[in-house]
């Protein structure tokens, strides 16, 4: 049985980690690279960093954080935001990226999906969905959940795994920032439908929450920001309870 994974999602402005709810409202939470360093020494599996000013603002994300970040950690970690093309995503796998994440690029050009799978591996691209609830239909968000589309949740996962993606990132616009639970619903039946990794965002508040989108929503991974950030939950304990719960995750002797 593969592990549950726990990954810390740092969302970066201006080199900067912050935090929102429903994704405005930002307040800072720390230094990247320090909190980057404090997770990997905590056991998280993998870390994401999402440079959240680069697709609003049209800018590309920082190499040079992804450099600071590999020297710093050694455990494996996506970057994401921003990114357009093969060349954005050499550039941050040879300073040391693991994989790359795509979001609003992946909806405008499908096609991207194919080529960075080609020429990089399907493991190396993870596709990130922010999707909302209208009118009972899930429907996909743009430009860092700015900009609505007709696109269906589960229409496109199923799309973006067909044209080679390694993993989905599905946060659910709903629940994120609020500690009011992950969106298991919708997580159990992308489980279902799709054959790829699925990695859980928005909602995580409480340790059972993580229990519960490992068991009810099917996850492969939990993803979570300001729980970790502002020292809400530690991850040593939450990787203990998890386990009390007959979940495999790795735990290592501190």
């Amino acid at each position: 049985m593969l592990s549950k994974r726990i990954i810390p999602c740092l969302d970066i402005k201006d080199g900067r980690t912050v935090k929102g709810i429903n994704f405005v409202n930002l307040r800072d939470a720390g230094d990247p690279v320090e909190l980057a360093t404090q997770y990997a020494l905590e056991q998280a599996d993998e870390l994401v960093f999402l440079d959240i000013s680069a697709t609003e603002q049209k800018r590309k994300t920082l190499a040079d954080l992804v450099l600071k970040v590999a020297a710093a950690i050694d455990i494996p970690f996506t970057v994401g935001g921003g990114i357009r093309s093969v060349e954005d995503v050499s550039i941050l796998l040879k300073n040391g990226a693991d994989k790359v994440s795509i979001n609003s690029a992946a909806v405008k050009n499908p096609s991207l999906i194919n080529k960075l799978s080609e020429q990089f591996g399907s493991q190396c691209i993870v596709v990130a969905i922010d999707a909302k609830q209208i009118d009972g239909q899930w429907k996909v968000h743009l430009v860092g959940g700015k900009v609505p589309t007709e696109l269906d949740l589960f229409d496109w996962a199923k799309e973006v795994e067909q044209r080679g993606a390694g993993e989905i990132l599905f946060t659910s616009m709903d629940h994120d920032g609020t500690k009011q639970g992950f969106a298991n619903n919708a997580l159990a039946r992308l489980s279902t439908e799709v054959n790829i990794p699925i990695i859980a965002s928005g909602g995580a508040g409480t340790v059972p929450h993580f229990i519960d989108t490992f068991t009810k929503g099917k996850a492969d991974a939990a993803l979570a920001a300001s729980v970790f950030h502002f020292g809400e939950i530690s991850i040593p304990e939450l990787k203990k309870q998890l386990n009390q719960q007959q979940l495999a995750v790795r735990i290592d002797e501190l």
